[in-house]
């Protein structure tokens, strides 16, 4: 006579046993799984959807109409608010006032925060002190920063030109004179935001490991030789990242100009994100400032790929 094993014991251990309806209850259970999932993950997919997607979809249709905040109704005008940017003096001297500003920013950003973090890392004195006072900055309100360097800006009682007077040189317009003032907020923002990218780097050079740079003085290289040969090449994924972050930072310059200068003097200062701002809430006109925005937008876009592309061919 036969026997029949009941259903399911020969089956190897962690084999999902069909149910007797014919249906897999793995599935059931995957599919509770994923629903509880879902519920945990929906309250985030509206909020991101409330406050990004839509604005991000509301504001690019807005920049194919004639929006304003004087006039209730709207009419669809197709690309005319983007043929008008690119033929708008203004929007190109505002981008050149921006890619001025991260040019000039960008360079002492990303070296002054290599060289602070190799200072700090070779095992300076009060390391703690030195912490402090390269990032310490960096956690200050921008309003407060601004409010600081008007004061060392001042023509007459400010520190900077009372610096100059003691050795002899003319007093500088610092927030009045066109060929000073970019450089004068450059100054402003590498003071403020250094100590980001110095963080990063410390971080990066305390996780490097020893083994190289002890090998290398083994062989009798010498300091700087081990800084040029093993130290900065180590670092180079930390340098793209924060060369990226800081680029990419730079062009969206907003809140220290419009502070300090307002965009002044004679709009020699004034960022592309500083005439979006003017043409949609001084001059009323939303559609037309969305249309701007979202050409800066394509811009920050291009940049970015361009970079990234840089320096993977690169590495």
């Amino acid at each position: 006579m036969t026997t029949t094993a009941p259903l399911g014991a020969d089956a190897p251990a962690g084999t999902a046993t069909p149910s007797p309806g014919g249906h897999d209850s793995s599935g059931r259970t995957a599919r509770r799984r994923t629903g509880g999932g879902l519920l945990f993950v929906l309250p985030f997919l509206v909020v991101f959807a409330l406050f990004l997607v839509w604005p991000v979809l509301h504001g690019l249709w807005m920049s194919f109409t004639d929006s304003s905040l004087a006039i209730r109704d709207t009419t669809f005008v197709g690309f005319d608010n983007y043929a008008e940017a690119f033929g708008d003096p203004d929007v190109w001297s505002s981008l050149g006032n921006t890619a001025f500003f991260t040019a000039v920013s960008c360079v002492p950003l990303v070296l002054g925060a290599l060289a602070m973090a190799l200072l700090v890392h070779s095992g300076l004195a009060g390391q703690w002190v030195w912490r402090l006072a390269f990032f310490a900055p960096y956690l200050l309100p921008v309003t407060v920063v601004t409010l600081i360097w008007t004061w060392l800006y001042q023509p007459d009682l400010g520190l900077g030109n009372q610096f100059l007077t003691t050795i002899g040189l003319e007093p500088v317009g610092w927030l009045s004179d066109e060929s000073v003032t970019m450089w004068a907020i450059a100054a402003l923002t590498v003071w403020w935001t250094v100590g980001f990218n110095f963080l990063l780097y410390l971080s990066a050079l305390q996780s490097l490991p020893s083994t190289y740079d002890e090998a290398a003085a083994l062989d009798g290289a010498g300091a700087w030789r081990r800084l040029w040969s093993v130290t900065l090449p180590q670092l180079r994924r930390t340098t793209v990242l924060v060369a990226m972050l800081q680029v990419l930072a730079s062009l969206k310059v907003f809140d220290q100009i419009y502070i300090l200068t307002k965009g002044g003097p004679n709009a020699s200062t004034r960022p592309i994100l500083e005439y979006v701002y003017d043409v949609g809430f001084t001059g009323y006109r939303l559609g037309y400032a969305s249309a701007i925005s979202y050409l800066f937008f394509a811009i920050v876009i291009i940049v970015s790929v361009a970079q990234l592309r840089f320096f993977r061919r690169e590495d």
